[in-house]
């Protein structure tokens, strides 16, 4: 493999991990701070990218579609929080898995009988429609500017979380959240936000992963494995451990599987060669799970 072709695999393993940041930041906010495994949380990557996508044709922009889709997916998120989360706060993780299993098959079908079931390709923007020289990498502009959206997020995040009031009651909610409630702070009010926030973060997530992958039903449930990979690595309630943990799956699952089945080949022939590499490298990731668990068991950087 020359070396262009390992800086691309790393740049693509840098937007995979990115965008896997995206979905994990607001994935183990929830998680810490209301103590809700929300198997819905892709569901929420889904809608932003059909939004995106039916957005797009209506206000002739992508940027103004892809904020549009980020605010909706947001406030539905506040929603179903209100009317279909709030009463799974103080019951068993089973019904909260039971329960947000649920809203996956509702809102796939919705989607479905919405959209349709044929998968819906969306274009970049045109500005970011072309490539960038970079050093003779020719690479994607819109591959780019995901990555530039990712550290965006990630500074705005810091600054929420390390700097305002807010970010104080989400640090203080996600390492005591009794204590949280003993101070008199709107705990509903509080979750709420987070609720909405993380959902946001998913929908600006698939509305970027739009024009790289196909938007279709289901294809929050694609990530969502990842998601939880991530999260647990980087420690649950922390968004420096989802950002660690989101860059760290990233370019474990991309660079495995671009260099395991080139080192196959010195061995054995193309055919087992490909084969063989493709099955560890879809292995990969949550060998490196094992192991970091192996050293620090809460994760990278846990918040409680």
């Amino acid at each position: 493999m020359d070396a262009l072709l390992l800086v691309e695999q790393g740049l693509n393993g840098l937007q995979l991990g990115v965008m896997l940041f995206l979905m994990a930041a607001g994935l183990t906010l929830v998680f810490g701070i209301m103590d809700l495994i929300n198997l819905a949380h892709g569901t929420f990557y889904m809608v932003g990218a059909y939004l995106t996508a039916a957005l797009v044709p209506v206000l002739g922009s992508f940027p103004l579609a892809l904020a549009a889709a980020v605010l909706l997916t947001a406030l539905l998120g506040l929603v179903v929080e209100a009317v279909a989360l709030r009463t799974l706060y103080r019951r068993d993780h089973l019904d909260q898995v039971l329960a947000t299993f649920g809203l996956i098959l509702f809102f796939n079908e919705l989607v479905k009988i919405v959209f349709g079931p044929v998968p819906i390709f969306l274009n970049p923007p045109a500005a970011l429609a072309g490539t960038v020289d970079l050093f003779g990498l020719k690479y994607p502009a819109f591959r780019l500017a995901i990555l530039a959206v990712g550290i965006a997020v990630a500074v705005f995040l810091w600054l929420l979380i390390a700097r305002t009031r807010v970010g104080m009651l989400i640090r203080a909610g996600a390492t005591n959240r009794e204590m949280v409630m003993a101070l008199g702070v709107d705990v509903r009010r509080l979750f709420g936000l987070v609720f909405a926030l993380g959902c946001g973060l998913a929908g600006l997530a698939g509305a970027m992963a739009g024009p790289v992958l196909a938007v279709q039903v289901g294809m929050g449930e694609q990530i969502l494995i990842l998601t939880f990979v991530v999260i647990v690595i980087g420690g649950i309630g922390s968004i420096r451990g989802a950002l660690a943990g989101a860059l760290l799956v990233g370019m474990v699952d991309t660079l495995g599987r671009a260099l395991l089945p080139a080192a196959f080949r010195l061995v054995m022939d193309a055919a087992n060669a490909s084969a063989a590499g493709a099955a560890l490298a879809s292995m990969a990731i949550y060998v490196l799970m094992a192991v970091v668990l192996a050293i620090r068991p809460k994760g990278l950087f846990p918040a409680h």
